[in-house]
């Protein structure tokens, strides 16, 4: 194919680009791109585990979730992983769907703080704000160590997560929209945080986990929790009681480099028709 006809097929795929519904981000958007790589796994369970750092949005979890219930951990965690799949690929109309009932069943529940004999809503801002920074700090560290992102497009997948923010219920304006002030956020936030029981027994789910779940599907968690504990922020793995050691931020991006380096030679894993079509028209963008 001659280059003439290329730009004609790029400015093609840009006119239906236009007029199919690609929800919040699309296939030219970096979220597109970062969460179609299999080593996002590691940074969702990233995620997990420094989220779990916060005692107050812990306990409201264990209060209120079936995450620590054996017979139902799984099943919730796969819901959990269709309302991203859905929020990050999904149509317009779909994505408000989803978003919606997450929030009507925050809205209805509450927590119990024995820090300070407070009740308070599972839908307060700063917590769903934490949730929200734990995860996207998440993705981009990831992304970044892994090779799928450079600076620049690190700090355009912040600033494109403030739509997923608003979704849920967030104020945009208090959403970081860059990496430096996700990083003046946990500043901020780092006095608040602790290992508290709901955190050990949960991280110890995930290092371990029970239940219904395959046992093959078992062992890759385990393998990469293992993984993503390593991955956290040297403070982080020093809450969990873990050494800070410089030499393990370096072996853990060699590592991270390699196994997104062995996951390009491997098939597509089977994933829903939305996310088929994501890896088409990414491909197709970047052709």
């Amino acid at each position: 194919m001659g280059q003439v006809d290329r730009q004609v097929d790029r400015q093609v795929d840009r006119q239906v680009d236009r007029q199919v519904d690609h929800g919040l981000f699309g296939p030219r958007s970096v979220t597109w791109r970062v969460h179609l790589e299999p080593v996002m796994w590691v940074a969702g369970m990233r995620a997990l585990l420094l989220q779990s750092l916060h005692p107050r949005v812990m306990r409201g979890t264990y209060q209120n979730s079936a995450l620590f219930d054996p017979k139902k951990a799984w099943p919730r965690f796969q819901r959990t992983v269709e309302f991203v799949g859905t929020r990050t690929f999904g149509a317009t109309a779909d994505v408000e769907a989803a978003a919606a009932r997450v929030r009507a069943l925050h809205s209805r529940l509450r927590g119990y703080d024995p820090d300070t004999g407070c009740e308070f809503r599972i839908d307060e801002p700063t917590g769903l704000l934490w949730v929200h920074c734990g995860e996207i700090d998440s993705y981009v560290d990831v992304a970044r160590r892994a090779g799928i992102v450079d600076d620049a497009e690190a700090d355009t997948y912040v600033a494109e997560s403030v739509r997923s923010a608003e979704v849920i219920g967030l104020d945009p304006a208090r959403v970081p929209s860059s990496r430096a002030e996700l990083h003046e956020y946990f500043i901020g936030v780092r006095p608040e945080l602790y290992v508290c029981d709901e955190a050990r027994r949960a991280v110890g789910n995930l290092l371990a986990p029970r239940g219904q779940a395959p046992v093959q599907a078992k062992l890759l968690i385990s393998a990469i929790s293992a993984l993503a504990v390593a991955t956290l922020p040297r403070w982080a793995r020093r809450c969990y009681g873990l050494p800070g050691l410089p030499t393990t931020d370096l072996g853990v991006s060699l590592a991270l480099r390699a196994l997104r380096a062995a996951t390009d030679v491997l098939p597509d894993v089977p994933a829903p028709p939305e996310i088929q079509e994501a890896r088409r028209l990414v491909r197709a963008a970047r052709r």
